[in-house]
């Protein structure tokens, strides 16, 4: 089983960190070389241009792909879209200078777009029914506009501050994307695309959650069960040689404070908060 990830760039160092956390351990120094053998002998990655990837999986070199949605639209293959990764998400955007007070996408009809994604822009403007010439280039896009190469651009933004240094700003948005798992047709339902997915999924599942361990009373337990915002009901264990049982749950890392208050305030002890690195659900 090969999975293809991108070589370099921003989407490089979160998809290998997003592979160590679920347990796909690299060989030390692969990141340097073509190929990476995991820890499990039957999964090897393969580094590739993000751009590359969809076709990558789409001809057989790869069976899955990490990249981003933008890359498999513009490359216009067929591929099986098994889980938004969350991270790297950006909008792909069409975007004009400011001085030209551009309103809607109607205005470039017979003008000029310059873009690093011919495919997706052509079927925005198809879709739009307005008729553009569009130039491809490989960088530097937003300064086409003020060359007298473009009237507007279609470029990723995932803060729009490149944008607004250019004098640029969004007339619509095109796209909007993020870093997916893909997998051709005839591998998606394999038993080992199954275990990454899963093992990846089992890390975005345990982001923004924590363990909660604690001493409780068994006469204020049902109080403590009203107090637990958890993904379920609380596992509840006998101490020995203790009145008390131990309670344990999981929660949202956004209501630890406020529950571990509501918690004391119910007899509660010994609350114990810790990360959770993988969470298979």
């Amino acid at each position: 089983m090969r999975i293809a990830v991108p070589n370099k760039g921003r989407l490089h160092d979160p998809s290998v960190e997003l592979l160590e956390r679920a347990g796909l351990h690299l060989v030390d120094g692969a990141d340097r070389q073509l190929y990476a053998q995991t820890v499990d002998p039957d999964v090897t990655v393969l580094y590739a241009r993000a751009a590359d990837i969809p076709e990558y999986v789409a001809d057989g070199a790869a069976d899955v792909g990490i990249t981003g949605l933008d890359q498999v639209r513009e490359a216009g293959v067929d591929l099986v879209d098994l889980r938004d990764l969350d991270f790297g998400r950006c909008r792909l955007v069409l975007a004009a200078p400011e001085a030209d007070g551009v309103e809607s996408v109607a205005a470039f009809d017979g003008g000029r777009v310059a873009t690093e994604f011919p495919n997706v822009t052509r079927r925005f403007f198809d879709e739009q029914g307005v008729d553009v010439d569009i130039t491809e280039v490989s960088g530097a896009t937003e300064l086409t506009p003020h060359v007298d190469i473009a009237d507007g651009i279609v470029d990723i933004t995932s803060t729009g501050t490149t944008l607004r240094m250019n004098r640029l700003e969004v007339v619509a948005e095109v796209l909007q994307s993020s870093v997916h798992l893909f997998a051709r047709a005839d591998t998606a339902d394999d038993e080992k695309v199954d275990q990454i997915d899963t093992a990846l999924g089992s890390v975005l599942s345990a982001d923004d959650k924590r363990y909660l361990m604690m001493n409780v009373p068994e006469d204020a337990l049902d109080d403590v069960k009203d107090v637990l915002p958890g993904m379920g009901g609380p596992t509840v264990m006998d101490i020995a040689g203790a009145d008390d049982v131990a309670v344990h749950a999981v929660v949202e890392e956004s209501e630890v404070f406020e529950t571990i208050n509501d918690l004391k305030g119910v007899g509660a002890s010994d609350v114990l908060v810790t990360e959770i690195e993988r969470l298979v659900e």
